[in-house]
């Protein structure tokens, strides 16, 4: 259809990116997410009496910041350092940060992780896995938020994996600042060719569906399945002349899933760029049409980096510290340049394909995976201070026994 809007539109998500362009900052932001599980197995719910709708209120203590839904549901909790939220199948969320020391963000997840143990029934264990230990998505329960339950009519409609990543998966997601737009395009590619890799490093799923997992990277392949048209490789990003307009574009002439646009969320398979047609987007609009994206490698106005599975505090520090060791060094990025020269879309798609099968065995990009995790271990070090550098140990270690913390917990249930 027409869209007479769709210029300023352009320049309206254009505008929000470039508004995240930050010469000086160089900060982590970690967002990990936490699935509760009662030692029996059975899954914590948000309904249960002890379960995370209760968590919450008696968090409060400790965040004080508060934000409620019109049916009285807490959306969002903080203390000013980290906020508190919900995944759909009420998987619990801290977005930690930003910081700029790696100390401050593994004070702020263990202060976490603290305080939820410390008001959970006792048979609660707080978990970060990649996957949930136990059950079978269909049967874990949404939480009461209208955009979840259209998400998952939606999702659920182009395959059973919307559904596992809504319900069953948590990740570890890192997020970093970004100095000018040509420096955000470089991180955006970069990290997308980073992804394979990175996913290989933070497998943390050795149960898929409440079954023994059928390969590795469970997640990837969930991700990669959930809805082909948000997810994944954001297209063109990979080629030299990509622009911020031509990321606008693609989330214009994406299917909105929810829409928005009335004050109500609804289901739309209309493009985002069709609801909008006829007038500009508001910065809020903006912001909820990024979030129903899930691409490996997310723009908001810092760079978004996905593909890690959810992972115990230090390993997730370990994780932020590898990050901030390539993306936050010259000489780390000119390397990445080096390395990942020529690396296309389709690349990217094949590494997934061949790590999900061989893990550590797998050729990516011609090349060894083992020999490109040690090279991005090595980088990273070189490019964190004498203080911060340490914090790579965890991920060090098991990339060094080519081992995942999957593939440990796999070997540990086999023996019992």
């Amino acid at each position: 259809m027409d869209q007479p809007a769709r210029e300023e539109n352009i320049q309206a998500i254009v505008s929000y990116f470039e508004a995240g362009i930050k010469p000086e900052a160089k900060n982590i932001g970690i967002e990990l997410e936490h699935t509760l599980v009662h030692e029996s197995g059975r899954p914590v719910s948000y309904s249960d009496a002890d379960g995370q709708h209760a968590i919450l209120e008696q968090l409060r203590r400790e965040y004080p910041t508060c934000e409620r839904d019109a049916d009285g549901h807490i959306t969002l909790l903080s203390d000013g350092v980290a906020n508190v939220t919900l995944e759909p199948a009420a998987q619990m969320e801290v977005s930690a940060g930003p910081f700029a020391r790696l100390d401050d963000a593994l004070a702020c997840i263990r202060k976490f992780e603290a305080d939820v143990d410390a008001v959970s029934a006792p048979d609660i264990n707080v978990m970060t896995v990649g996957y949930h230990p136990t059950m079978r998505a269909l049967d874990l329960e949404l939480i009461p938020k209208p955009r979840y339950a259209i998400m998952n009519g939606y999702l659920g409609a182009i395959s059973s994996f919307g559904i596992c990543m809504m319900r069953g998966s948590a990740s570890t997601q890192v997020s970093i600042d970004y100095a000018s737009v040509d420096d955000c395009l470089r991180k955006l590619r970069l990290a997308n060719a980073v992804v394979p890799i990175a996913s290989l490093i933070c497998d943390n799923a050795a149960v898929f569906e409440a079954e023994e997992r059928p390969h590795q990277l469970m997640r990837t392949e969930v991700w990669e399945k959930c809805d082909p048209a948000r997810c994944g490789t954001v297209p063109g990003v990979m080629d030299a002349g990509f622009t911020l307009r031509a990321y606008a574009e693609y989330i214009l002439d994406t299917p909105a899933m929810v829409d928005i646009s009335t004050g109500t969320p609804q289901l739309s398979e209309r493009t985002l760029g069709d609801i909008y047609a006829e007038r500009p987007m508001a910065e809020a609009d903006v912001e909820h049409a990024l979030s129903v994206f899930f691409t490996d490698v997310r723009l908001k106005r810092y760079v978004e980096i996905r593909p890690a599975d959810a992972l115990p505090a230090e390993f997730a520090v370990a994780y932020a510290a590898l990050i901030k060791g390539l993306f936050y060094s010259d000489a780390s990025l000119d390397a990445l340049d080096r390395l990942f020269a020529g690396v296309t879309e389709q690349d990217i798609a094949t590494a997934k394909q061949e790590l999900m099968q061989v893990g550590y065995d797998a050729q990516v990009y011609g090349q060894p995976v083992s020999a490109l995790a040690d090279e991005l271990l090595s980088l990273a070090a070189s490019g964190l201070d004498e203080a911060e550098a340490p914090y790579l140990k965890p991920l060090a270690v098991l990339v060094a026994n080519r081992v995942t913390l999957a593939d440990m917990e796999a070997a540990k249930a086999e023996q019992h």
